[in-house]
């Protein structure tokens, strides 16, 4: 995974930051891409080893925001223009809009399994008993298969 470049959302940079993780991003992969709507969207400096590229192609990204947001519709917009290997989506109807364009992805909680898989981490249950006390939605059922595909 190391040698990937991946694009991800503002809900995996706020809710990794909201548990201590966003330096899993960074051990994961070799090169981290958002947009400057995302950028604007998390609100906060990024890491350094963060790089914000702009879409250069707006016609496609204006096309995608009428099917989802603005941030989303950006970080697929720029995953189609730089063939990005990796997208990392939390939102639903985003996620499933980009199966619809092909698009590789995974989301927050995929990112802290493949940490786990990769020896980055040893266990995912801390990272994910953290995510149930943010707003973010993790359902009992997620929550107990990320368990188990993690063999704790």
């Amino acid at each position: 995974m190391r040698n990937k470049i991946v694009i991800t959302d503002a809900s995996c940079f706020i809710t990794l930051d909201k548990i201590d993780g966003l330096q899993l991003l960074h051990a994961l992969y070799s090169e981290v891409i958002t947009t400057p709507e995302i950028a604007a969207e998390y609100g906060k400096r990024l890491p350094d080893w963060v790089h914000v590229l702009p879409v250069q192609n707006r016609e496609l990204l204006y096309d995608y925001a009428e099917t989802v947001d603005i941030g989303e519709a950006s970080a697929m917009a720029l995953a189609a223009e730089i063939k990005a290997d990796l997208l990392i989506l939390d939102d639903a109807q985003g996620r499933k809009f980009a199966h619809q364009l092909e698009l590789n992805i995974t989301g927050t909680v995929g990112v802290i399994l493949e940490a786990k898989r990769t020896g980055v981490i040893p266990a995912v249950r801390t990272y994910l008993d953290r995510i149930r006390q943010t707003n973010f939605r993790l359902s009992e059922w997620l929550f107990v298969q990320i368990i188990k595909d993690a063999g704790e």
